[in-house]
């Protein structure tokens, strides 16, 4: 029965990773702050006893996860525009 229980277990997570393979970072980014800030949610509820932490924790989880995504976002674009600016910089030269 464990066996049984440990393929089922592999494949939900093989589905669970292969159904992110076609969302955007920013989606990603999200729903992996919701994922974590349910679990936090989830712990606190089960020691408090009340299982609104989990619906709290998911929605700062969620809004943590987008703010994370946009400051990556910003700092990936200032790269870019760096590289764009010592190219042409060199080229000059």
């Amino acid at each position: 029965m464990n066996g049984r229980r440990a393929v089922v277990q592999t494949m939900a997570c093989a589905l669970l990773l292969a159904g992110c393979a076609g969302m955007s970072t920013t989606e990603q980014r999200t729903l992996s702050g919701a994922a974590i800030g349910t679990g936090v949610g989830a712990a606190v509820g089960a020691v408090t006893g009340d299982w609104g932490w989990a619906a709290g924790g998911a929605a700062i989880g969620a809004a943590g996860g987008y703010l994370y995504d946009q400051q990556k976002q910003k700092e990936q674009r200032a790269y870019e525009q760096g590289l764009q600016a010592g190219k042409s910089q060199a080229q000059k030269k």
